[in-house]
């Protein structure tokens, strides 16, 4: 019989002695591998600031692209290295509602009290339709060449280079100087509300917040849009809903207004003069709808979106500016106080739309269509990064801008020309100075004509595309899309950004209520001379050659997808559904 005391004593800690060691041994390898994954993650940031490797980065303009080359549907990059992940949605609502700002929201107020009325609604039709074919014929040539910089790439393709180059900086100064403009303007909304804190706070905050937002890159962009836009479309329908029932006497006071202010004080304030005077303010309106084509080239399928999104311009145009804009004529009489009294034109408490609704007498909405007015006001100023880095991105990779814009990160962030937008984000700054508004007044002056020369040479750019596509050999049964109007409408809205110039050229010489001086010329006109200067400096330096249509080159960079097979293939699908559906398809 085994004696038990001369067993080794049974030790009841022993299993929880090496349980302890295991946890040890395995809090020590979770933490070690949170540790790795926390470094990781910081590497990861760290690391997708870089560039991308040389083979993922290849040159964007297009003489550089062999053709097709990372130009099919679906690809995650573009062939500079941006990133192509705007979807449908974004595209539709950035053409929808993606312009609208302080140039309807606010800009109107002064329009009305320049040209009345009739002026208001008669030059943005005008501007309106030569607005559609301008985006119909740059919707064409978006979806053959669907690069970044767009036009101002366009320009030197088709017309010359020495014009791309003007074109482009041209484009390129007009959003670094919306820029800060937006950012005082959101200051100027805030003090709608409070008063005791200076601007430079607000301009503070609104610009790390815009930083923030372009750290997310175009998906940051698209979305932000995306969100906007809704807001900016559900209140100007909002507003239209609303105008109608006070013009028809619906409104808290029973007074029916129908177009008596159409009658008294009249419906042109200052005769030709005054209509002239409108063009400007519409165009600043209206400018930003080119962005679709500018962002063709992070468009995950431009080929389909962009025509989509290109359609979407004639509902803006007749719902959003002709309807609301004629209601507001109906609702305020242009010599209004309100309307006179603004600091500026980015001043919100000027907005014919919240004077429309106080004059009614209602309460609340006039802080809530502020709010819309702030989002809207944000929206542009994110909008002015994005036009202005992917421009001045593109300009550099063409030798027309200085080599270090051409850094794009491994997440297809342009960040040396996003950095340049909100470096000049700063000048906001100079509000709070006393010669503030003089400054301002000559960053409005270099960039007062700018839409007019970018519509004007992208209508001239699908003009000569359009025969030199004929020139050698090729017919409109290749392209993925065509212009409604065709050559025609380029032509048409070419004559009209020309007849504007002289319009506004005439406003220069003899000004609005006031004596022609030097000072009046230059404050209108500036834009022009500096195209010029930029233009002749170009073409004298580098040498550059005019662009005929038989030796354009049509073949380099363009889409391989844009068969006739594939053309006929969607034509026959189209041709099977039911007529609703291909009538909300033409249309939207």
């Amino acid at each position: 019989m085994t004696d038990k005391s001369s067993n080794p004593p049974y030790n009841d800690d022993h299993g929880t002695g090496q349980d302890d060691v295991h946890s040890e041994v395995a809090i020590a390898k979770t933490t070690t591998t949170t540790m790795k994954q926390g470094n990781g993650l910081c590497q990861r940031i760290i690391d997708s600031f870089k560039r991308p490797p040389a083979s993922e980065n290849p040159s964007i303009e297009m003489g550089d692209l062999e053709q097709g080359k990372n130009q099919n549907d679906g690809n995650e990059k573009d062939a500079s290295g941006l990133h192509r992940t705007l979807k449908n949605r974004h595209l539709q609502m950035i053409a929808i509602g993606g312009s609208i700002g302080t140039g309807l929201f606010v800009g109107s107020g002064s329009a009305l009290a320049s040209g009345g009325p009739a002026a208001l609604v008669l030059d943005f039709g005008i501007i309106g339709t030569m607005l559609f074919n301008v985006c119909m014929a740059l919707g064409e040539l978006s979806v053959v060449f669907p690069v970044s910089g767009s036009f101002a790439v366009h320009s030197s393709r088709f017309i010359d280079p020495a014009w791309g180059f003007a074109m482009g900086w041209n484009y390129a100064l007009n959003w670094l100087i919306v820029m800060p403009l937006e950012l005082t303007a959101a200051g100027l909304v805030i003090n709608y509300w409070i008063k005791s804190i200076n601007i430079a706070v607000w301009i503070t905050i609104f610009l790390i917040l815009l930083l923030i937002i372009n750290l997310f890159g175009v998906r940051g962009y698209g979305e932000i849009e995306f969100v906007m836009s809704i807001i900016k479309v559900i209140a100007v329908i909002g507003f239209i809903i609303l105008g109608i029932v006070l013009v028809v006497g619906g409104g808290p006071t029973h007074e029916y207004i129908g177009g008596k202010y159409w009658n008294d004080p009249g419906a042109f304030a200052d005769g030709f003069k005054g209509v002239c005077s409108v063009f400007v303010t519409a165009a600043f309106a209206f400018s930003g709808t080119e962005l679709v084509g500018l962002a063709a080239a992070e468009a995950a399928n431009p080929r389909k979106t962009i025509p989509r999104a290109t359609k979407q311009v004639f509902w803006r145009i007749t719902l959003f500016y002709m309807v609301s804009l004629t209601l507001i004529g109906c609702l305020i009489p242009y010599n209004n106080e309100h309307l006179l009294n603004g600091s500026s034109h980015y001043d919100a408490s000027a907005s014919p739309f919240v004077i429309a609704i106080q004059n009614a007498g209602i309460k609340v909405l006039p802080s809530i269509f502020n709010a819309v007015i702030l989002c809207a006001v944000l929206s542009v100023g994110n909008s002015s990064v994005y036009g202005a880095s992917r421009t001045l991105c593109a300009l550099a990779e063409c030798g027309q801008a200085p080599k270090i814009l051409t850094y794009i990160d491994r997440k297809g962030r342009p960040l040396s020309a996003v950095a340049l937008s909100m470096i000049l984000g700063f000048i906001a700054y100079i509000n709070c100075a006393n010669v503030g508004s003089q400054v301002f007044d000559w960053l409005l002056a270099l960039s007062g004509l700018s839409s007019f020369f970018t519509w004007g040479s992208i209508c001239a750019c699908h003009i000569m595309f359009r025969l030199a596509w004929k020139a050698q050999g090729h017919t409109l049964d290749e392209l993925a899309f065509v212009a409604p109007f065709g050559i025609w409408g380029s032509i048409y809205g070419l004559v009209l950004n020309i007849l504007c110039l002289i319009a506004q050229f005439y406003i220069a010489i003899f000004p609005e209520h006031d004596t022609p001086s030097a000072l009046a010329f230059f404050q209108a006109y500036l834009a022009a001379p500096i195209v010029l200067i930029f233009y002749i400096v170009w073409k004298v330096w580098k040498r550059t050659p005019f662009m005929k249509p038989s030796t354009i080159d049509l073949e380099t960079g363009r889409r391989v997808l844009d068969t006739k097979e594939l053309i006929a293939e969607e034509k026959a699908e189209r041709m099977a559904q039911p007529w609703w559906k291909k009538l909300f398809l033409e249309l939207c």
